[in-house]
């Protein structure tokens, strides 16, 4: 209601400027807000102004239809806005057809370039007055308002008003209609080259192409040439086919204009027909075809409504209202519609595995052998001639309690009761860490899927039709999902599977706002139906053409099914092995438990028990490292995060126990000791069974004869206690008993001249190995006690295993510089290192009296005897270690044949890397190289845009053959525009004549710029002897220190390949040999999913001649032959322990008597 005039006006005003804007947008601008779909008028629409009643059985099949009542108003008042949508359309067809519209359709954007064709086919025969008019109407009428405008003509040559974009003005509006007056027939139609200059031309927002005759070129070539002119730039060409009556001209024009995101208008003098093909015209049509559609069903069911048969009017309707979502028709939560509440994460969640490395008893030493560890003690074990039998021990039997260690062993454990105190109290914090833990894990969406770990992640929805009636469930389980868990990662996708597979995305989108809020709708639309086709599902992930182009790959793959997958898990992981090879791919399982499914509902392709279920899928999550999570409404029946974290409770109560074991274990000893202090641990020293059975004398039955005391006997006296004296001597006896040095084992029969052989050597370390010792007060007056705490001894010579960390990320450095961080000796995992320490050396000596060479009996049978590049040693690795040293070796390997991929993808496979910022490339162009000029142009396209443009080289690129052609006289700076001048320049490439290698040389040295390298591509031998070319090469290089990089390619000559190794070596250049043939991700599957690691031989690597690719190789060959060597140390020590039990039972076998 207006009640004020200034209201009025602003009504008024705010009216004309929606049509103003109007006028301005494009038919599919202004059908974004005025379509059909967007003013809510489909059938769909319709159908939602419907109640839903209880259903009606079909009189045929007594399957039940869905019943829909309608409102009589609600029916007149949707049929009203259809009418009104018509007529806007009608009105909109009209204003399109007026004026300069008519002949050239709305032209957008405020920076103009016009292109008119100027052919003798289209100037002739009366039309050249048609078309200058109808110039002077689009200046005068739509590019009078614009900003800037370019005007040119194209026949057989191009012809140019301005050199540059001009701004519009009184002069050049004056000047255009001038050259559009002056047109004339200049040939023919070379739509081609006018693309060509308008592709040079900076400044345009959209290109007016003119053509009324058909073009020089095939309609496929101006397309792709179309589609590298809009690379990279908002540019949309908008074609006009002017009076053509063509229809392969028209439809060519209309897909230049569609590739491009453009518009295609087309105008004819004799058919008012063809008008309406053009993109404006022909949207609007659609939208009148559907408004009568949608009409039509309005009669029909008002129809069926006088009748009173409703069940025909929706069978008529009943496709639209299966279209409906089947949630639709299920009970849903409130406000489930909605937008998604995204709530702000406060911090990034880890899984179990890696939260319990920071948090865990271990991580936080709390581990009860690391407690006991300093203090704990083995037996010592020796030999005694005299008795003839193996003793151990019993010094500590009596001050140490004796503890089960965690490798089978018993050790003397010194315990000190503080120190288990304060262990018990720490341990019980921990625990309530846990189950705060668990707590969390418990709630929320965790509850669902678990914690969502992973930066990127795709989830894969179980979309069968056995899920018809929990659609609702696993809506509400995703929302609760993308609210809670998803605001704080990097890319997300969705993708649900039946028995066909549908992507919210082709590619990973980025997480935001906007993109969380339309992967919800997307997922309100979604319907169940087929089976549970998850191989078909991975695949369509893992091989996505579009995601290789993006190049940002899933992380985490989490599957939400209720059910087995329609493949069986062995070929499902199989797949999964082989695609997560070189990638940090895991797939994580989440089953939901549903009731028993309706024995009338949809048959499912594989039937199998719920246990049978979690037992599939818990399989197919942790091949690939990932994680199972199994739950149902009533709360979690299984998960691996829970589970970890219960094994630590139980970890940490059952070290609780043991704590407890040894605290009452030290509490015995101390009553059996102070027996004063504790008088119950000996029955109270009163009582009728305490009588003189122990009085030492016998004489107490005298003495009791004249006492009182009815003949009771006397109690025995206590102990005398000790004095400050006694004290002092006992400690200076165990004093010295300490000092005293240890007797040394005795040795089996030998000559005596033998003993010149040197006694064993780590004795002495031994014997000057000094102990220290910790008082503490016994709690009795002054009494002290000591503990051996430590024994001060050398450092450790052992050498420690290393660990195989290397970023995933590729660096661009060559080989040799790589491996000056990351190869096997660089990370310690050089197995001839670790094992060559001095203290497994292996002595012999020569001792005269016997002729012979003697070596040192003191290890023998203890270690094994190996050989170590011709040095024998004793094999002090266990088998522990040696086993973590295999999956350290391991993951380099695998590392390694990941740069082996990467080396041998893309233009690295001809080029190799290129690390300098400033290189020049030569490229052998000559007769010979005609076989293989399209795989050269598509590696050096390649190369252009993978490594010049992404690492910002400056370059110039020199065909040769028998002569020089260059690209740029100089070097050009890796931008966007000189990166398509170099693939144009590329694709007009041709082979011919012979090879001028030394003459493109001289050109590449003579370059004004500073170069760091010369990259030479060649086949074959050059025309120029080779000691010519070395010699100019040295003369030409002196002082200026540039690289040669030479490359040959398909090139089997043993000399043409020896004098590039040999140019390149004398440059500080690298030799690259094009690799033909062979598969890096074949190789490593055979080699890692064989189980082939412990042979060096098979697979077999080929003999790389590249530098960079056999360094590598060499490094992957010496990782595969430690794998071996590990696996026969191995062996070798498994042996010997049992060569060395054998003989210790034959000889105490032998020393019993008979």
């Amino acid at each position: 209601m207006v009640t004020q005039i200034d209201q009025t006006h602003d009504l008024l005003r705010v009216s004309g400027l929606e049509v103003g804007a109007a006028e301005q947008q494009s038919t599919q601008e202004w059908l974004q807000r005025h379509s059909v779909e967007a003013l809510r008028l489909t059938v769909k629409d319709l159908v939602q102004l419907g109640k839903l009643t209880k259903p009606k059985p079909d009189a045929e099949t007594g399957k039940p239809m869905p019943h829909l009542q309608f409102d009589a108003a609600d029916v007149i008042q949707f049929e009203y806005r259809l009418h009104q949508a018509v007529q806007a359309y009608t009105e909109r067809i009209k204003w399109c057809l007026r004026g300069s519209r008519k002949l050239f359709g709305l032209v957008q954007g405020e920076r103009v370039a016009v292109c008119v064709d100027c052919s003798d086919a289209n100037m002739s025969f009366g039309r050249a007055e048609t078309l200058q008019q109808a110039l002077l109407h689009l200046i005068d009428e739509q590019l009078s308002s614009k900003q800037s405008v370019y005007m040119m003509s194209f026949g057989t040559e191009l012809q140019l008003l301005w050199p540059n974009v001009m701004d519009v003005n009184c002069r050049t509006l004056e000047e255009a209609k001038m050259f559009a007056m002056t047109r004339q027939a200049a040939g023919g139609c070379n739509l081609l080259k006018a693309l060509r200059h308008l592709s040079r031309l900076r400044g345009v927002d959209s290109i007016l192409i003119v053509v009324g005759s058909t073009p020089d070129q095939p309609a496929d070539i101006l397309e792709d040439f179309a589609l590298q002119l809009s690379a990279g730039r908002d540019l949309r060409l908008h074609t006009v086919a002017f009076d053509c009556a063509s229809q392969i001209s028209n439809s060519g024009l209309r897909r230049l204009a569609e590739v491009t995101g453009g518009r295609f208008h087309c105008y004819s003098a004799t058919s008012d027909e063809l008008i309406y093909a053009s993109s404006d015209i022909s949207g609007l049509l659609q939208e009148i075809d559907t408004t009568q559609e949608v009409l039509k069903k309005i009669g029909e069911m008002r129809q069926g409504m006088l009748d009173s048969t409703l069940v025909s009017i929706m069978n008529e309707i009943s496709m639209e209202v299966d279209k409906l979502p089947q949630s639709r028709f299920l009970p849903r939560p409130p406000g489930h519609d909605e937008p998604l509440k995204v709530e702000p994460a406060k911090f990034q969640p880890a899984s179990s595995i890696d939260w319990l490395m920071e948090n865990g008893l271990k991580a936080n030493k709390m581990d009860l052998y690391q407690i006991l560890a300093p203090n704990a003690y083995s037996y010592c074990e020796g030999f005694v001639p005299i008795i003839r039998k193996t003793v151990q021990s019993q010094v500590h039997e009596k001050v140490m309690a004796q503890f089960p260690w965690h490798d089978g062993s018993v050790k003397n454990v010194h315990v000190d009761l503080a120190q288990l105190f304060e262990y018990q109290k720490q341990l019980g914090h921990l625990v309530k860490l846990y189950e705060q833990r668990i707590n969390w894990l418990a709630s929320s969406s965790r509850k669902i899927f678990g914690t969502i770990v992973e930066r990127n992640m795709l989830f894969l929805l179980d979309m069968s039709a056995a899920n018809v009636n929990y659609l609702v469930h696993i809506q509400h389980s995703m929302r609760m999902l993308m609210e809670q868990q998803m605001s704080n990662k990097d890319y997300f996708n969705l993708v649900a599977f039946g028995s066909e597979v549908r992507f919210f995305s082709k590619t990973m989108v980025k997480v935001s706002e906007a993109s969380l809020q339309a992967g919800w709708k997307w997922i309100l639309g979604l319907e169940c139906a087929g089976s549970r086709n998850l191989l078909g599902a991975l695949r369509k992930v893992l091989e996505n053409e579009e995601e290789e182009k993006h190049r940002v790959y899933p992380e985490g793959l989490y599957l939400f099914t209720s059910g087995i997958p329609d493949q069986g898990a062995e070929q499902v992981s199989a797949y999964l092995e082989e695609k997560a090879v070189g990638r940090d791919l895991r797939l994580h399982c989440v089953l939901f438990n549903v009731d028993d499914y309706d024995k009338d509902g949809a048959i499912p392709g594989r039937y199998a028990s719920i246990t049978k279920t979690a037992d599939s899928l818990r399989f197919l999550a942790h091949c690939t490292g990932g994680r199972f999570h199994w739950f149902r409404e009533t709360g979690i029946i299984e998960s691996d995060d829970i589970r970890l974290i219960m094994s630590e409770i139980d970890k940490a109560v059952n070290f609780s126990r043991r704590a407890k074991t040894l605290i009452d274990a030290v509490r015995s000893k101390y009553e059996e000791m102070f027996p004063d202090k504790y008088p119950k641990a000996l029955g109270g020293g009163s009582g009728p069974e305490s009588g003189g059975d122990d009085d030492p004398d016998g004489g107490g039955g005298g003495d009791g004869g004249g006492g009182g005391g009815g003949g009771a006997k006397p109690k025995a006296l206590p102990p005398p206690k000790p004095t400050a004296k006694s004290l002092a001597r006992q400690s200076f006896v165990r004093d010295a008993l300490d000092s005293e040095p240890p007797v040394p084992k005795a040795l089996g029969l030998r000559p005596g001249a033998a003993s010149s052989v040197k006694a064993e050597p780590l004795e002495s370390v031994r014997l000057n190995r000094r102990c220290v010792k910790s008082a503490f007060y016994t709690g009795e007056r002054n009494r002290k006690g000591q503990v051996i705490s430590d024994y001060q001894g050398g450092k450790s010579v052992r050498k420690a295993v290393g660990r195989a960390e290397i970023p995933d990320k590729e660096d661009q450095v060559t080989s040799k510089a790589w491996f000056k961080r990351y190869s096997l000796a660089k990370l310690g995992l050089d197995l001839y290192r670790l094992v060559s320490g001095p203290d497994c050396r292996h002595e012999e000596k020569l001792v005269k009296p016997l002729g012979k060479t003697v070596s040192a009996k003191y290890c023998s049978g203890l270690f094994p005897t190996v050989n170590v590049r011709g040095v024998t040693k004793h094999l002090q690795y266990t088998p522990v270690e040696l086993q973590s040293y295999d999956a350290e070796c391991v993951r380099a390997l695998k590392r390694y044949l990941q740069r082996l991929h990467w080396l041998l993808s893309g233009s690295r496979r001809l080029f190799g890397v290129v690390v300098e910022t400033r290189a020049v490339f030569l490229v052998d162009v000559s007769g010979s190289m005609a076989p293989y000029m399209e795989e050269l142009k598509l590696a050096l396209k390649a190369l252009v845009w993978e490594q010049l443009y992404k690492f910002r080289v400056a370059f110039n690129l020199i065909a040769f053959s028998s002569g020089l052609r260059a690209w740029s006289p100089g070097l050009e700076p890796a931008e966007e525009d000189s990166c398509h001048a170099a693939v144009a320049w590329i694709d007009r490439l041709e082979s011919m004549g012979n090879t001028a290698t030394l003459e493109a040389l001289e050109a590449a040295f003579a370059t004004k710029e500073p170069v760091d390298a010369i990259y030479l591509l060649t086949d074959g031998k050059p025309d120029t002897s080779t000691s010519t070319i070395l010699r100019s090469i040295n003369r030409l290089d002196a002082g200026r220190n540039i690289a040669i990089h030479t490359i040959s390619f398909n090139c089997c000559d043993a000399t043409a390949n020896n004098f590039l190794q040999c140019l390149a070596s004398e440059t500080g250049g690298r030799y690259h040999k094009v690799v033909e043939e062979f598969d890096a991700k074949l190789f490593a599957h055979r080699l890692l999913e064989e189980s082939q690691l412990d042979d060096p031989e098979y697979p077999n690597l080929p003999a790389f001649e590249g530098d960079d690719l056999s360094r590598l190789a060499k490094e992957i060959d010496s990782a595969r032959r430690f794998l071996a060597k590990s696996k026969y140390f191995k062996d070798l020590y498994y042996e010997t322990k049992r060569l060395r039990t054998e003989n210790l039972g034959a000889r105490e076998n032998r020393m019993v008597p008979a």
